[in-house]
């Protein structure tokens, strides 16, 4: 698959330990306007303790539905309520 995301494969990225270690789903992806870094998040925990750093391709790796928002702008939030749906994204000020 094309990788269309604005960051290389071997960049850092944030993801919730609940997706890496207990297989749940990502349901949110921020991609931060201040450094255009990425976070892929469960939706389930937003303690900073939740959260490891692993390279863009290993986060993608989770799931490649995720390439649909590859081209996500930077200081937007998608998000989805199950993996069946589609993704919604929003602009958000603060971050």
């Amino acid at each position: 698959m094309e990788w269309n995301f604005d960051q290389e494969k071997n960049v850092a990225a944030l993801i919730t330990k609940q997706v890496v270690e207990m297989g749940f789903p990502i349901l949110q992806v921020i991609h931060y306007s201040d450094d255009h870094s990425w976070a892929f998040m469960c939706g389930t925990t937003s303690k900073p303790s939740d959260t490891l750093v692993v390279s863009m391709e290993q986060a993608i790796s989770f799931d490649e539905s995720l390439h649909k928002i590859a081209t996500l702008p930077p200081g937007y939030i998608a998000s989805r309520n199950t993996v069946n749906e589609e993704w919604v994204c929003e602009q958000v000020d603060d971050i």
